[in-house]
């Protein structure tokens, strides 16, 4: 379909580094207005200064702590008040750990949870009633491919993308003929920082080729851009294959091989 960003207003999470940031670039160089929401307030007013100052839109940051239960409302109140309709949303922000479930911390994997499950699900329920009676506008949710396989070392990371996908497909379905888009992208292995935030062996993700935040970008941009979007995209040819030849194994396999694949001692 075509898509005028112009005439979007566009919010992205976690927009102050990586694939987010990316997002924010790649929106304005369209002509979109953007909200960036992310916690590092001082990156963050520097990413809208230099936004601003390349293409020209309106670029409003707003600092926010997305875990907390009220992120939804609050979040939407902190846009109005700004006098902003928001009419796109990219649910980007994510954390993640990498170690066995038994040696993982409790609080860390709730944190998790809290950022990568209920937020989204906070956000979308807050804004998607004004797109849906605008009759206009889009959903983007960050899945991962981990969400298409058992993640030994990644457990809750997995699952919490798993539900992200079975979520925006979800409302994909619920939204067919209301003018609104909803999807998931869902990236594989990508140089950001957020590997390195997930501990010392998570080294082993990105031990091959990895994809850049542009490439997911264009991935989600083009997906969105198609004349009927799909429920899901994965962004990467090899991704791509990963993922159907998962669907033709058992999975029993399927956690077996990814075992092993995750394993720092296979990468040693």
């Amino acid at each position: 379909m075509t898509v005028d960003y112009r005439s979007h207003t566009v919010l992205v999470t976690g927009a102050s580094s990586g694939i987010g940031a990316a997002f924010a670039t790649a929106l304005a160089a369209r002509g979109a207005n953007l909200v960036l929401v992310a916690r590092r307030a001082a990156r963050l007013e520097s990413a809208a200064d230099e936004l601003r100052r390349r293409y020209g839109v309106r670029v409003e940051p707003v600092p926010f702590d997305l875990a907390l239960p009220s992120a939804g409302n609050d979040l939407r109140k902190a846009v109005a008040d700004r006098g902003l309709a928001v009419t796109g949303l990219i649910n980007n922000a994510g954390i993640g750990s990498f170690a066995p479930f038994l040696d993982a911390d409790p609080e860390r994997l709730a944190a998790e949870i809290a950022l990568d499950v209920l937020a989204p699900v906070r956000l979308t329920a807050a804004f998607l009633p004004d797109l849906v009676s605008n009759g206009h506008g889009f959903v983007i949710n960050l899945a991962g491919a981990s969400a298409y396989f058992p993640s030994p070392r990644m457990a809750v990371y997995s699952a919490a993308k798993a539900f992200v996908l079975s979520f925006s497909e979800t409302l994909w379905a619920e939204l067919r003929g209301t003018g609104v888009t909803a999807f998931a992208v869902s990236p594989g292995a990508t140089a950001t920082e957020f590997t390195t935030g997930m501990g010392p062996e998570a080294g082993v993700l990105t031990a091959g080729k990895v994809r850049r935040p542009d490439d997911v970008v264009a991935t989600a941009l083009a997906h969105l851009e198609r004349r009927d979007p799909g429920p899901s995209v994965v962004d990467g040819r090899t991704n791509r294959l990963g993922v159907l030849m998962n669907r033709l194994v058992s999975r029993r396999l399927s956690a077996a091989v990814m075992g092993r694949v995750l394993d720092p001692r296979t990468h040693g």
